[in-house]
């Protein structure tokens, strides 16, 4: 039985509860105040574009959203917790019941959401500083997100098909960056064994702040094979949190696991409950825009591959970059559009949290295709152009007319051409007149040599068969 616990940052500029910046990397200890340094006499001031993501990754994954909620001091006592105390959401989160659908191995799978509420961060413990081990509060208060799953998935893979679908969501609407390596995104994982037959859930192992799907994974399978050993030796699973050292491929103890009540919640006296007003709610729900589930499914049944589509909707930024650039070439096919940005443009595609950047600009691509399909230049020379546009400003016209690519299509010349070839080449002109079409590809091949790219092939085939009709 797995049940996962994700916590996802929200892309604020500032903190939490603070003014702070969140920005990634900075030198430790800098960007901290009162505040977040858990100073007394120093008040929290709830940060408004956090709420307002908040209720956006609740509305994506169909939670129910409610009007009040508390916040709460939860406490325990580690070096990274400034205060003694994470603020976080308990009985009363913004938001509870969802459900989400993702695919294992073509399958479809639903899990539930029991809550998503919102807390703090912590800061960071660093070790082997001069031999010793010191703490970086420049985390701590930065906004996340915890989203609480059912104990709904049966196998680590379910778990990291999960996780990568939640992760996809969050990225489309803009709320999370998805970067595993910076810890934005990162995961608590739930595992316990149930014999068959048995209905009562067997002892809870939380495996701790795992940060990559392949770890996930790894440590999940590591931690069923763990447990299923002490229940086969007649043993009993102990309930604990547990961490995860892939070098040596196991998970070690960290500490007894908590229950609820060992924390002490209770509401923050410093921070009155959360009301979210049904305008805010309402605004939300109309920027979701298309969830990359449903742009699969629309591509596919616009003759996409499923392969394809998937390909394509790795991060909203390709999608928006494909969509514009088929509104500005609408003569070209959808299927053409796909397969060039899949096999040319995503080469030099690059994608860093919610931003994408490409070589060349969806106008500049459109223009492209657009020449390719009235036939201007060949396939070949589609190709070429596009090299020679990436990471420049200029527009395909404005190259095709510099390299004097257009394609040739006048018949006269063409067909000049073709009649010097056949007189050089009687034997394949023989062989072709006698119906092996393989060698109109020789002639076709040959004309194209000739005119270095710039003839219609489809122009020299219709001239070459009125040429050897019998």
């Amino acid at each position: 039985m797995i049940g996962l616990e994700i916590h996802a940052q929200l892309p604020t500029h500032s903190k939490l509860f603070c003014g702070c910046s969140t920005d990634f990397g900075r030198e430790a200890n800098t960007h901290v105040c009162p505040v977040c340094l858990g100073l007394p006499g120093s008040l929290p001031v709830i940060n408004e574009q956090a709420v307002t993501f908040a209720v956006r990754a609740a509305l994506a994954l169909e939670l129910t959203i409610h009007e009040k909620s508390v916040f709460v001091r939860k406490n325990y006592f580690y070096p990274d917790l400034p205060k003694g105390y994470q603020i976080s959401q308990f009985e009363r989160p913004y938001s509870e019941q969802g459900r989400l659908e993702f695919e294992v191995d073509g399958e479809k799978k639903t899990a539930g959401i029991t809550r998503i509420h919102m807390e703090e961060d912590a800061g960071k413990n660093v070790h082997g500083v001069g031999g010793d081990s010191a703490v970086d509060l420049n985390r701590a208060g930065t906004p996340l997100v915890e989203i609480v799953g059912d104990p709904d998935l049966r196998s680590s893979s379910e778990a990291v098909a999960y996780m990568r679908a939640v992760r996809e969501i969050l990225l489309f609407i803009g709320v999370n960056d998805g970067n595993l390596e910076e810890g934005s995104f990162r995961c608590d994982a739930n595992v316990s064994i149930r014999p068959v037959g048995q209905e009562k859930f067997g002892s809870r192992v939380e495996l701790k702040n795992i940060n990559s799907f392949r770890f996930v994974q790894k440590a999940i399978d590591i931690e069923i094979a763990r447990q299923t050993k002490i229940l086969n030796d007649g043993g009993v699973v102990k309930q604990e949190t547990r961490g995860f050292d892939a070098e040596r491929g196991r998970t070690y103890s960290l500490r007894s696991k908590e229950d609820a009540h060992d924390y002490r919640y209770f509401p923050d006296p410093d921070l009155p409950p959360l009301v979210l007003d049904a305008a805010l709610i309402e605004r939300e729900r109309c920027t979701l825009g298309e969830l990359p589930a449903a742009v699969r499914r629309r591509w596919v049944g616009e003759g996409l591959s499923e392969a394809t589509a998937v390909t394509l909707t790795a991060h909203p930024g390709i999608v928006k970059f494909v969509e514009e650039t088929r509104a500005l070439c609408p003569a070209v096919s959808f299927s053409r559009v796909a397969n060039f940005v899949q096999t040319e443009m995503l080469r030099g595609a690059s994608t860093r949290g919610l931003t994408a950047t490409f070589t060349v600009t969806a106008a500049q691509l459109g223009e492209l295709l657009e020449l390719g399909e009235q036939g201007k230049i060949s396939g070949k020379q589609v190709k070429e152009v596009f090299g020679a546009l990436e990471g420049t400003a200029k527009a395909p016209s404005e190259i095709v007319a510099e390299r004097g690519m257009e394609v040739v299509s006048d018949t006269s010349a063409l067909q000049l051409l073709l009649v010097e070839l056949i007189a050089k080449n009687p034997k394949q002109a023989e062989g072709l007149k006698a119906g092996r079409q393989q060698l109109a590809g020789f002639f076709v091949g040959q004309v194209m040599k000739s005119t270095g790219g710039s003839a219609d092939p489809n122009v020299v085939s219709e001239l070459l068969e009125r040429l050897l009709k019998p």
